[in-house]
């Protein structure tokens, strides 16, 4: 196993910059550049030398393995955070026989040796990608251990009811109870219902770690550029009195409530004979149908249109320009009544957009589903399940065939199992460092 480091601070000028160490050579790496002979986990500084010449006085950590991150041994070493030292100090490490670390390869290295599993592995990207608070908790609780203790649970449901079905395979003669393996039944049953629920609750923890997305629908000259930039604090959309303005998707991204947001303003609902007013609006259409909040914007003397035909019940309806003049209502929508001219209104629609999202986005329970490997892992469980429970009145060997495949799926998430080919896939995504 070769030794690595890397840059564990941002690049650049700055204060204090942070060389991290993992493997074998790790002392010896020490030694040669004059800081041998280190406390462990405590910080003593040092002169950093090599070739007879001076690196830097650096403050040292030392944090023999298996306790460490990555479960071999490790440093760090707090430099000035001149370009130059660092420089200087990694050219030493390569010298010394060190080699750059790959994205990841200090977590996966702690994956390997058995300090977190992958599911916590993936935390760590989470919780250092994170930008507002509800993604820094869910990246914390996962890491914590949230989500693997969810799936060991539903792991530990299959392997009992794994294990009554085996029973009566491998041990036909002995004295147990006839028919062993159909008392699984009521354990599948409730694994099933669990599954399901987890699946029907899939998107909560997509949302509050990818952003939850809001759209602006409406007629043409609606007002809809013109919240945009009021919801975003800035300039971002042209706004003229000239209908059809906006002729492609603009989103931003924003905190609301503490939630991630990602708020996109489209093109006005019309038919048009125009080409490219014509795929604006196939493309707000298409972004509207996946949003998961969308925002009908109405000005007054708006008909009832293409908008009105194209809009949801569960939609807000946000009545705009009411400093010109009284807008109209719709008693299937609920409405909040604005003016980005004035600013009445404003802040009643940030709280309900807060409300809405505590409402979609809080639960009582730690989502099952933070990415889409965790998705397409329970769904297979859960096709392998309901096939079990099948055959379980039928064949229970072949209700073990199926339990079995939906224990695997299972372990992939926390990389209990056969995890090979995921691994690349999941610690490319890391920074240096890390």
């Amino acid at each position: 196993m070769s030794t690595i480091f890397a840059l564990a601070t941002p690049p650049g000028r700055g204060a204090i910059a942070i060389l991290r160490l993992s493997g074998p050579g790790t002392d010896a790496v020490l030694a040669a550049l004059g800081a041998g002979r280190l406390e462990p986990r405590l910080t003593s500084l040092r002169t950093l030398t090599h070739d007879g010449t001076v690196i830097d006085q650096a403050l040292v950590l030392r944090f023999p393995g298996p306790h460490s991150y990555t479960g071999e041994d490790c440093a760090e070493l707090h430099l000035h955070g001149g370009r130059a030292v660092v420089e200087a100090a990694s050219s030493a490490l390569i010298a010394l026989g060190l080699r750059p670390a790959d994205p990841g390869e200090f977590t996966r290295r702690a994956f390997e040796n058995g300090r977190m599993d992958l599911a916590q592995a993936e935390a760590v990207a989470d919780l250092i990608d994170a930008e507002t608070t509800a993604q820094a908790a869910q990246a914390l609780g996962q890491l914590d251990g949230a989500l693997s203790a969810t799936y060991g649970g539903f792991r530990r449901d299959l392997l009992t009811a794994l294990a009554l079905v085996e029973a009566e395979i491998d041990f036909p003669d002995e004295e147990i109870p006839d028919n062993l393996a159909r008392t699984a039944g009521p354990v599948l049953d409730r694994l099933t219902a669990d599954l399901r629920a987890a699946l029907s609750d899939a998107d909560r923890g997509r949302r509050v770690r990818e952003g939850y997305r809001i759209v602006l629908i409406g007629e043409t000259n609606a007002g809809k550029s013109s919240l945009f930039n009021a919801l975003v604090s800035r300039e971002a959309a042209i706004v003229t009195p000239i209908a059809g303005t906006t002729r492609d998707v603009l989103d931003a991204e924003l905190v609301i409530g503490g939630y991630a947001v990602t708020l996109s303003d489209t093109a006005g609902l019309r038919d048009s004979d125009d080409p490219i007013e014509a795929e604006g609006v196939r493309r707000a259409r298409a972004r509207a149908a996946d949003a998961d909040l969308r925002l009908w914007v109405r000005a007054p003397g708006d008909p009832e249109g293409v908008a009105a035909g194209f809009a949801r019940p569960d939609d807000l309806l946000v009545l705009t320009k009411a400093d010109l003049a009284a807008p109209g209502t719709s008693p299937d929508h609920a409405a909040i009544t604005l003016s980005t001219t004035t600013g009445q209104g404003l802040a009643e629609l940030h709280d309900w957009i807060a409300a809405r999202l505590a409402d979609d986005l809080s639960g009582a329970d730690f989502p099952a589903v933070t990415r889409e490997r965790h998705r397409l892992r329970l769904t297979e469980a859960l096709t392998a399940v309901e096939a079990g429970r099948i055959a379980l009145d039928i064949a229970p060997e072949m209700a073990a065939d199926d339990l079995r495949r939906a224990a695997d799926a299972l372990a992939r998430v926390t990389g209990a199992i056969g995890v090979e080919d995921v691994l690349g896939e999941v610690f490319s995504t890391f920074c240096i460092g890390k």
